[in-house]
């Protein structure tokens, strides 16, 4: 067993952590801080509250505090997999766990112990202002077209910070890490651009008619001078 971290840090260097000594650095933080976690379980309101209580590495598991409500846990244990996501600071981390099953006797107070992630995406939260959309307009975005199934969305605002946020059906799920190939956004004219995107996190998200979305915020890659162009005049970013 290895011991938390006596030093945390949230100096999340390229905010996208794949490595399990990072990943456990990381999560380590959480443990020594006594963070609360959360996880949208798409049902209304209801959602999972936690705060990590033990990483070991070694084994690639980590431990979370069961939940004050019974039906919380009774819908995450029911799971393959659940997406968490906490604010430390000025971070906001979001990372995906597998296979959550209540913890042994012999593993101390009842718990639920899951998979260690494969990847933790951070970001700044408010580092750069966001401009919504033109009113009235919906710029239509196909994701992931030039990847294996492509499906429709609507990208809503972007940031100057090359973070643009997109919104879909509820029932697709992106975790972080995801690559989106030859994105195509509809400008109101119809003209489009293309642009491929990494997925930096993911959350179910009420609309004012009651409905849900899910909402993904996407960071584009490898774009040139004239395609950042584009974009900031497609979105009014122009001073």
């Amino acid at each position: 067993m290895t011991p938390p971290d006596p030093k945390p840090t949230f100096s999340l260097v390229g905010q996208m952590l794949r490595t399990p000594g990072e990943i456990t650095r990381v999560l380590n933080s959480l443990v020594m801080r006594g963070e609360p976690i959360f996880s949208n379980l798409g049902t209304g309101q209801l959602k999972f509250r936690s705060r990590l209580r033990f990483v070991d590495p070694a084994c690639r598991y980590m431990i979370i505090e069961r939940s004050a409500d019974d039906e919380a846990n009774k819908i995450l244990l029911a799971r393959s997999r659940a997406t968490f996501h906490c604010e430390p600071g000025g971070w906001r981390l979001e990372f995906a766990a597998a296979d959550p099953k209540p913890t042994s006797a012999n593993e101390g107070a009842p718990g639920i112990r899951l998979r260690l992630p494969e990847i933790v995406a951070g970001h700044r939260r408010r580092e750069d202002t966001r401009t919504e959309a033109p009113p009235r307009q919906e710029l239509r975005c196909i994701i992931d077209e030039g990847g294996v199934m492509p499906f429709d969305g609507i990208m809503t605002n972007v940031s100057k910070g090359g973070i643009g946020f997109l919104q879909y059906d509820p029932t697709i799920s992106l975790e972080p890490g995801t690559m989106l190939k030859g994105c195509r956004i509809y400008s109101p004219s119809g003209d489009s651009i293309v642009v491929d995107m990494e997925v930096r996190y993911s959350q179910l998200m009420p609309l004012a008619d009651g409905r849900q979305v899910q909402s993904s915020g996407c960071r584009f890659l490898n774009i040139s001078p004239e395609e950042t162009a584009r974009i900031e005049t497609l979105f009014g970013l122009k001073s």
